[in-house]
């Protein structure tokens, strides 16, 4: 803690000397760690690469709790979610937190113009579909909507009109799909249509413009910008899931539950399966067909390749308004997503594929070269470390580490291990599981929610010897050591 503080002291005093960096604020929806500067050699995302090759990518990064709404309430105060109390998709976080402080309202109290467009906080989880927090932004919320006529008066005359259109265009195609099928299509790549007719592609436009206007004014930027997909529907020009055939598209490994996991750590995909979906309502407690399985996973891939296309003209933007070497880049995506491993689509659990997360953070104007970490990281790490880059002073409350010394030094930690969390039931009978993530191992405490004395279940995964998760390794004698490592540092961490 006093090397972190160390770092932002010096951070703070060169910062104060010289202009204020603008910060480019880039969030994903439903984007697990499936990009090339993961390691994955099949999908193609060149311009997050290209953003990678620039700045510090975090290899185990961990987001607090593997749904939306909790997810970005976390991210965005720099509070894990038992202290926003935002479990779910309807509790509202200044109903809990009146004051809280978030992140861009931080900056804008620190003289920056504060401007979000698209999908960064989960409506649900602030005040409703258009204002999304007045207080954290410096005018108002930039937001589309699936009608073309409605909650688009903030993009401007020219964007209203061309999205308009397009959107009607693709809006009837999208129409006679449900008629036929009877329902949402759950995957549309088919469409030779382009970028800006669907909402990432207006919302990565309408950001271009943003740049160009704010980079020429004389206050620093925070700008963020939210992009829908992959979250279903899998929707994207034909020309992104062109990439993609044959073998590219490839099943989950393993697709079973770990041996010794307890029941309710499962999820029967239940955002897929819930009757949103044309062809997969009858799916419920059955696995999905191969056929279908590949439908999905070409869908999400096209969906990840249009959103990289987006974040390029994001990047381009910057170099051609000449202050990328003054822009802090922030790209993460909110949740990790099962593909079908487990035997499950979609979040909503405490396993690796769910909670681990895509994390850059890229600082041009540093003049480091391009660094990975595998240091357990955490988003509400992210806001700490905003401040200490950017030379603020911190609020008093936040529960993350500033990731300034893993910037300066990739081989450095701040945490042992990063901390996630997953509800489980309801009522009286309402679990809460923990999962704790080192560099090699995942131990995972399922307790009465409230009452975290009342133990359940545990899980034990060793990503070394088992990186599918195919078995539970709680009672392994050769571990009971490490095993007990983990259950006093959750003991700790729970005051317990």
């Amino acid at each position: 803690m006093m090397k972190s503080s160390l770092f932002a002291l010096l951070l703070a005093a060169t910062v104060s000397a010289a202009e204020k960096p603008n910060v480019l604020f880039i969030a994903v929806d439903d984007l697990k760690p499936m990009l090339g500067c993961y390691g994955d050699t099949v999908i193609k995302t060149p311009n997050i690469d290209r953003l990678a090759g620039q700045g510090t990518t975090f290899l185990n990064a961990h987001c607090q709790q593997a749904v939306c709404g909790p997810s970005r309430a976390s991210l965005l105060t720099g509070l894990r979610p038992d202290t926003t109390q935002v479990w779910d998709l309807k509790t509202r976080l200044r109903d809990n937190l009146p004051d809280v402080v978030t992140l861009p309202q931080h900056f804008k109290a620190n003289g920056y113009e504060s401007v979000g467009l698209g999908k960064i906080f989960d409506p649900r989880s602030v005040d409703g579909q258009i204002k999304d927090d007045p207080a954290s932004w410096s005018r108002p919320y930039i937001k589309t909507a699936d009608n073309p006529d409605s909650q688009m008066g903030f993009l401007g005359s020219e964007f209203v009109e061309r999205a308009k259109v397009a959107k009607r265009e693709n809006r009837g195609n999208w129409n006679k799909m449900k008629e036929a099928l009877g329902g949402t299509p759950a995957v549309e790549i088919d469409q030779d249509v382009p970028d800006d007719a669907y909402d990432d592609g207006i919302f990565a436009d309408k950001a271009v413009e943003l740049i160009g206007e704010l980079s020429k004014s004389d206050k620093p930027f925070f700008l963020a910008v939210g992009f829908k997909k992959p979250h279903l529907p899998f929707v994207a020009p034909k020309k992104y899931a062109d990439l993609y055939s044959g073998d590219d598209i490839r099943l989950a490994e393993f697709q079973k539950m770990p041996e010794g996991a307890p029941e309710v750590h499962f999820q029967d995909s239940w955002e897929l399966k819930n009757g949103s979906y044309a062809g997969y309502e009858g799916l419920k407690g059955k696995v999905v067909p191969d056929k279908k399985q590949r439908e999905l996973i070409h869908g999400y891939m096209a969906c990840v390749s249009y959103i990289d296309a987006q974040v390029g003209k994001l990047l381009d933007a910057l170099d051609k308004q000449g202050v990328a070497e003054n822009t802090i880049v922030v790209f993460w995506g909110d949740h990790g997503w099962h593909l079908g491993d487990h035997g499950m689509w979609c979040k909503h659990t405490n396993y690796e594929q769910a909670t681990r997360v895509p994390m850059i953070i890229s600082k041009r104007a540093k003049g480091g070269v391009a660094a990975k970490s595998s240091s357990p990281v955490e988003f509400i790490d992210i806001f700490p470390t905003l401040c200490d880059i950017a030379g603020l002073e911190r609020p008093d409350a936040l529960e993350g580490e500033s990731l300034v010394p893993v910037i300066e030094d990739p081989e450095a930690t701040v945490k042992d291990y990063a901390i996630s969390q997953y509800p489980r039931g309801g009522g009286a009978r309402e679990l809460m599981g923990y999962a704790l993530r080192d560099g090699r191992y995942r131990y995972v405490r399922w307790v009465e929610k409230g009452d975290p004395s009342k133990l359940k279940f545990e899980e034990f995964y060793d990503y070394e010897s088992d990186p599918l998760e195919k078995k539970s390794l709680i009672d392994e004698p050769g571990l009971a050591d490490v095993v007990k490592r983990f259950r006093a540092a959750t003991d700790k961490f729970l005051s317990l």
